[in-house]
């Protein structure tokens, strides 16, 4: 059974929040878009965080192929929104080079975030993508992530991106 999240007060909450240790790959060992995606899905799968793989996995690879995630700065953040996730989370890997992403003419990838978000409309989900584009905007972060190499530095670098919550909807809620 996965660990709770924390009562946070709303606004504190970070890009640290919504993921842990278990779910970060300081290395990936797969160096192409659905390598990576499948290697990152199988940790949300293992940690309780979605239910079932290949209906996530389909979801997240069609998603990226009608509009890649990738961004110019070397980030990815494919996700899906599924039943089979009842809390938003997501699963990070890092790559010591940058590595081909899809289709020919996107931007090459050093960082994948693979988001799994309930089916259910949640105001934490856009703000988790939103703290995610902030975080390709800051290249001091984006520096902080590519020297991590243990899963408690990558922690220590996504801690610096704060992104709002909603009163309605603190991070433990999603």
């Amino acid at each position: 059974m996965p660990a709770r999240m924390p009562n946070l007060v709303p606004g504190t909450a970070s890009l640290a929040d919504f993921t842990d240790a278990s779910l970060i790959v300081p290395c990936l060992r797969e160096r192409d878009m659905a390598g990576a995606i499948k290697e990152l899905v199988e940790l949300l799968h293992a940690g309780g965080w979605i239910s079932d793989i290949l209906p996530f996995y389909h979801a997240a690879m069609t998603r990226e192929f009608l509009s890649s995630t990738a961004m110019e700065c070397g980030l990815a953040f494919p996700h899906a929104r599924t039943s089979g996730s009842d809390r938003l989370r997501f699963a990070f890997g890092r790559s010591r080079q940058p590595f081909a992403w899809g289709s020919p003419g996107n931007p090459r990838v050093q960082f994948v975030f693979v988001v799994a978000a309930p089916s259910r409309d949640s105001p934490c989900y856009l703000r988790l993508l939103s703290g995610l584009g902030h975080l390709g905007k800051t290249e001091s972060l984006l520096g902080h992530l590519g020297e991590a190499d243990t899963a408690d530095r990558v922690l220590a670098a996504l801690r610096q991106v704060e992104i709002g919550v909603v009163e309605s909807a603190p991070v433990a809620a999603c």
